[in-house]
């Protein structure tokens, strides 16, 4: 693994995820890289404000409605696809989503620090808020002091590098269709698969939940009617 693409699947929220990639662009880098954003069926408005950021920042677009036209969420289909891109380029797959913000040396050190664990499947950033407290979906490690954890608990893909080995071992291709979200389990699958799944509190990343996908912030709102939504429209299934 000496070169990583590293992937931003989005569905509008198009000032959010500008700002995720214009962290990632000025990121301290010198492992190669590509760096696509999948644009999950956003609106006309929307895709067109993703291809001129697309020409100025320097960033790859993939516009899914050129792939499919099965209604979004495509996260599966934007896993097979950036899998099968990775693998060719044998490179490691780092997927940052778009309501994230990395420091200028997560990426780098979140790379060096993977190579030096081969038996690694996924290494994760912990996210934290505004203040710098540890926040969804790692709430499980709150109290933890910096360093790095091997974890049995499941591994969000908020920031999450996804090594070339276990690209190799697991495909994407065998993932439940029926499902929306996969990071649960891919995260059982590395361990599954005998590998070593990591969490970096000594790499916080900020973190606001659920900004690309506003309606889930009812879980926390109005929780009654997130899961009247979640089993009756058959939403957000993991």
């Amino acid at each position: 693994m000496k070169k990583l693409h590293i992937i931003t699947p989005v569905k509008d929220s198009i000032e959010l995820t500008l700002q995720t990639a214009e962290a990632i662009i000025n990121s301290q880098l010198t492992v190669p890289f590509i760096y696509t954003i999948y644009n999950d069926f956003s609106t006309e408005e929307n895709t067109r404000q993703l291809a001129k950021a697309s020409r100025d920042m320097g960033f790859e677009l993939v516009n899914l409605s050129d792939l499919t036209s099965h209604p979004s969420p495509n996260y599966l289909l934007t896993l097979q696809t950036a899998q099968k891109k990775a693998i060719a380029d044998e490179a490691g797959l780092l997927i940052i989503e778009s309501d994230v913000i990395v420091k200028q040396d997560t990426i780098q050190t979140l790379f060096e620090e993977t190579i030096k664990r081969k038996e690694t499947g996924i290494a994760a950033a912990v996210t934290v808020d505004e203040n710098n407290n540890i926040n969804f979906p790692y709430l499980y490690a709150k109290g933890r002091k910096s360093g790095i954890f091997a974890e049995k608990k499941r591994i969000s893909f908020c920031c999450s590098l996804l090594t070339l080995e276990f690209l190799r071992a697991f495909d994407f291709h065998l993932l439940n269709p029926e499902k929306n979200w996969f990071d649960v389990t891919i995260s059982h699958a590395s361990l599954n698969k005998g590998f070593t799944n990591y969490l970096f509190t000594s790499l916080p990343v900020w973190h606001r939940p659920h900004g690309s996908r506003p309606w889930k912030q009812l879980k926390y709102k109005n929780p009654i009617k997130y899961y009247w939504l979640k089993y009756t429209k058959g939403l957000d299934k993991i």
